[in-house]
């Protein structure tokens, strides 16, 4: 990618510029392109329908001479003669304004607006000036204001630069027009108002779900009234290294949303929500929530047209509209976008003040802007659409798909690359995010025409960003169109994985799949066969049983098949290859002996998970036990189904939950289940000779602790009793057995181990064990 400079003559301030797909972008332009041509209009808008009306004022222009950028310039000041019965309309100053930075910032003279589009031939500013906490944006009307392209274009960066606006408070977009051929991948439509890529906040309907403005609008906004937010004289980042990290994925809304947590109406479902339950996530012992989509989203994208999903609201938040603004609606009491930017301030530094980092789970492979046959456009589509997504050329400029949901972001043409770069760094500088887990990450890795590519600029460019060092990088490795990428994701080293193979290996083994010894023993110890490669670690294998999309962990031990039917396309949604085992009965029971084998492979499959080599990561809910009723897919239900229910953790606190817990404090405590390097002969010892055996389906082994200490673990996935020869213990020490899964709480796990282990030990059916030579 080039770069070139521009430096604003008035502060000598310097911003990073790149070119475009055809242009190396100059520095600006000669004086006496200082000189407007704009015109201004003023227009009101119907919110409910988005039709002009028309209106009958009328503008007069005034010269004068004034300093722009530490220069003489002659500037316009354009104001424009009410109606008659009308408020006063607003007189500004404008300017040609500068290419960088883009989006809204606040220069000397003013507000600047930059904004890219290669392929545009108009380009309208459009502001709102309506009155603060008014939740009608459009009330009042709109201002626009045209940009002559040989005065407000510098490349492919349109610009203006407005000196009397206020500085916060203000809602803006574009109105773009451009070639309307659609066979060469144009998608222009100067009707829509876009939302800015770079706009920093996004203002739309201020609370969660609220039907009465399913149809809002979403436009840009900014903010530089507020203060710099204080993160205190002591804070500081966790840092917490990769090896270290327990991770617990969850919704920021479905965390308190349900009247269970007891908060006030106002905080559930919120970032400040979250704050009042962190002491549960210490309970529980996790150091790092990768929280669900937190950038801005409409979760009425499914109520836009009659179709099968339209009783449903999108609460896990993948159809993002902006990039760089967290989700207004998370914010509590109906604060808006400036208030719900502090707010989740306030919560990282919380989670961090209590030694919690913060991934985020992150969406660059799509928007939300659909497909060609029922599209949406907010933003991208309307601005440049053959650059901001993959399209077919031989196909009559047809939206490519491989994200599964109608449109592919063009991650690595140069422009969408630097807008990803800039949007990461953007979280990282101004939020403090620890991290990323980049969803189906593999669209990353195409080409501008869909192809594989060995080397993805993207994914490089990622992994060797200054600002971006410190951050975990964590990438999905697969699409929609079938890029399967597991242990062979281009990784510079930096990349870690959510390690696929190790939800399936375990998946099967755990539920007694003949053949799967030999996979599990692999897994278990850090998926060398994967992950041993150039300077890779054990930890950049996320490992997982379970994660939001597919079932929870008790829907994994009651159901053989999913329950889809809510979702309202007949049971068709959902992976049909979830490898789970409902125990001998499909769903809900009374069964005494079927619910006890439930709760026995649960805790199998978290012992498993906690005694692996790399990086844990559990899914919220799973510490007590939470169901979807076997819904595999459950993004669209803003209900009981996906929300934490607190009053049931509350009653599984001393037996369910503790045990996970403790297992969790118990790994941590134990620098034997993190290696930072592959384990040797002299780390663990297997204790096996059947490996060939397809129905063998019992593994032990002794993990060795350089200190002396030793851990014996034996995983018994027959329906029938194994009789163990237990290895002798180190001299001077002897075995205590700390987990028994087949024993009730507070048996199944005793921290300070109970002694008494003889020479042999009976493994029940369906159970584990975990030994500690004291």
């Amino acid at each position: 990618m080039l770069h070139s400079s521009f430096i604003s003559k008035s502060n000598g301030t310097k911003f990073p510029s790149f070119a475009s797909a055809n242009a190396t972008l100059s520095s600006f332009r000669a004086s006496s392109h200082f000189q407007m041509g704009l015109k201004w209009s003023r227009i009101a808008f119907s919110s409910s329908s988005g039709q002009r009306l028309s209106s009958k004022a009328r503008s007069r222009v005034k010269h004068r001479t004034a300093n722009v950028y530490g220069r003489q310039a002659r500037e316009r000041v354009l104001e424009e003669e009410a109606p008659e019965m009308a408020e006063a309309t607003p007189s500004f100053k404008i300017f040609p304004g500068q290419a960088f930075p883009l989006g809204a910032s606040e220069v000397d003279n003013g507000i600047n607006f930059a904004i890219f589009s290669q392929h545009a031939t108009a380009v309208t500013l459009c502001l709102s000036l309506p009155q603060r906490g008014e939740l009608d944006m459009l009330a009042g009307g709109m201002i626009e204001f045209s940009l002559d392209p040989n005065l407000n274009k510098t490349g492919d960066i349109w610009h203006i630069c407005i000196e009397d606006l206020p500085r916060s408070n203000v809602l803006y977009g574009y109105r773009i027009d451009g070639p309307k051929d659609w066979d060469k991948g144009h998608r222009f439509d100067s009707n829509n108002v876009l939302i800015d890529p770079y706009a920093k906040l996004v203002e739309g309907r201020r609370n969660f779900g609220d039907a009465k403005h399913k149809l809002s609008k979403f436009l840009g906004t900014y903010d530089f009234d507020s203060l710099p937010f204080d993160w205190g004289e002591d804070y500081k980042l966790p840092n917490i290294p990769e090896r270290e990290l327990v991770v617990y994925e969850m919704n920021v809304r479905a965390f308190t949303a349900d009247e269970s947590s007891c908060l006030d109406q106002d905080i559930r479902g919120t970032y400040a929500g979250l704050i009042e339950k962190i002491p549960h996530l210490l309970e529980l012992g996790i150091n790092a929530v990768e929280l669900l989509l937190v950038f801005e989203f409409d979760e009425f994208e499914f109520q836009r047209r009659p179709n099968p999903r339209d009783h449903m609201i999108n609460t896990w938040g993948y159809s993002t509209i902006n990039f760089f603004a967290p989700m207004s609606r998370y914010g509590s009491g109906g604060g808006g976008a400036v208030s719900a930017s502090r707010e989740f301030k306030e919560m990282v530094k919380a989670l961090h003040g209590a030694g919690i980092e913060v991934i985020l789970d992150v969406v660059y492979n799509h928007t939300n802007e659909a497909d060609d046959k029922h599209p949406y456009t907010t933003s991208f589509r309307g601005i440049d659409n053959k650059v901001y997504y993959m399209v077919d050329l031989n196909n009559k400029g047809q939206l490519l798909n491989f994200s599964g949901c109608g449109n592919t972001f063009n991650c690595n043409h140069p422009v969408v690359m630097e807008l990803i770069l800039d949007s990461l760094r953007h979280w990282v500088v101004e939020y403090h995010i620890d991290g990323f887990r980049f969803d189906l990450a593999s669209v990353l890795c195409r080409g501008t025409d869909g192809s594989p590519l060995g080397a993805p600029p993207l994914i490089r460019a990622i992994a060797k960003d200054a600002t971006l060092s410190r951050c975990k990088i964590i990438a999905e490795p697969w699409d929609c169109g079938g890029l399967y990428l597991v242990g062979s994701f281009p990784n510079w080293d930096r990349w870690a994985e959510w390690n696929g193979k190790y939800r399936d290996d375990l998946r099967r083994f755990i539920k007694g799949d003949p053949g799967m010894k030999g996979a599990f023993a692999t897994r278990v110890s850090g998926s060398a066969d994967l992950y041993r490669k150039n300077k890779r670690k054990p930890y950049h294998s996320v490992n997982f049983v379970i994660a939001h999309d597919g079932f929870t962990l008790r829907d994994l031990v009651s159901y053989n098949f999913k329950h889809n039917e809510a979702n309202g396309e007949g049971g068709n949604d959902g992976s049909n290859d979830n490898f789970s085992w409902n125990c001998g009965f499909e769903g809900e029971t009374d069964n005494v002996d079927i619910i006890a084998l439930r709760f026995r492979q649960m805790r199998n499959f978290h012992l498993a998970l906690m005694v692996s080599q790399g990086v844990p990561m559990m899914l919220m809910g799973d510490e007590y036990g939470h169901t979807r009723y076997g819904n595999n897919n459950s993004y669209g239900h803003d209900t009981a189904l996906n929300n934490f229910q607190w009053q049931q953790s509350n009653a599984r606190k001393s037996d369910h939950f503790r045990f996970f817990s403790e297992v969790i404090h118990y790994r941590q405590k134990h620098r034997v289940f993190s290696h930072e390097n592959f384990l040797d002969r002299s780390d663990v010892t297997w204790h096996e000779d059947n490996w060939d055996n397809p129905d063998s389906k019992f593994l032990a082994f002794t993990l060795h602790d350089k200190g002396g200490g030793e851990i014996y673990l034996a995983f018994n996935a027959h329906d029938f009793f194994v009789k163990v020869s237990i290895p002798p213990a180190p001299p001077k020490r002897r075995w205590f057995r700390v987990v028994d899964t087949n024993l009730a709480s507070p048996d199944d796990f005793v921290g300070e181990g109970v002694p008494g282990i003889g020479s042999t030990y009976n493994v029940a059916p369906y159970s584990s064990i975990l030994l500690e030579a004291k």
